[in-house]
């Protein structure tokens, strides 16, 4: 009997630090993390499917996360079901032994079946459009660095906007630290909507380029 977490680390997935941190403290022995490019394949979620054994738990973040539509939804219960792997879903407020949210109601579950459709089809264009964007947006070969400083702000910016991570623009753009980035984001009054980088930063000193 094990606990194993999954999440899978869909585009612009604000919680995945606040949700891998819950399924640690409840002492699931792994947690699994689908990268956004096999969002089609879940070739993590279809093996955790197969090597899940009789009286296991999964947690995911939420049921919309995790599989991508109803139809693999009721695999998974039926999965489940026959053998009697408890199913936890953190924001969907669902355990299926009644034990975690108690307060959780037939309405709410049954509101949670309704807008599952939708929720996997936002995820499954954000992550498809994101992905777009990062194959089609081209970067001069010597990195934006190599730019003045204001077309350097420009792409950091675009770049930001168009899905890419800090470490992968740090790199790109030739600074010091991770902070010169966050610097430029704020001045050009970016909202941060990742993580823990959320939300409007406060002022920090000027750092060498």
């Amino acid at each position: 009997m094990a606990k194993v977490g999954y999440i899978f680390k869909a585009n612009y997935y604000d919680t995945i630090d606040a949700d891998r941190e819950w399924m640690q403290q409840f002492n699931c022995v792994r947690v699994i993390e689908e990268s956004v490019e096999h969002e089609k394949l879940r070739p993590q979620w279809k093996q955790l499917m197969a090597s899940l054994e009789r009286g296991d738990e999964v947690v995911v973040s939420k049921f919309s996360n995790a599989v991508r539509g109803l139809r693999e939804l009721a695999t998974f219960i039926e999965l489940c079901r026959i053998k009697v792997v408890r199913i936890i879903s953190i924001h969907d407020k669902i355990d299926s032994r009644g034990l975690l949210f108690p307060d959780t109601t037939v309405t709410e579950v049954l509101e949670m079946f309704g807008a599952l459709p939708e929720e996997t089809a936002a995820l499954r264009q954000s992550s498809a459009h994101v992905m777009h964007l990062q194959q089609n947006i081209k970067v001069p070969a010597k990195g934006i660095k190599s730019m003045s400083k204001t077309e350097r702000e420009n792409s950091i910016v675009d770049m930001y906007n168009n899905g890419y991570s800090i470490d992968d623009i740090w790199t790109m753009s030739g600074f010091k630290s991770r902070s010169s980035v966050f610097r430029i984001l704020n001045k050009r009054n970016v909202e941060l909507n990742r993580g823990r980088t959320s939300g409007v930063r406060g002022k920090r000193k000027p750092e060498e380029e």
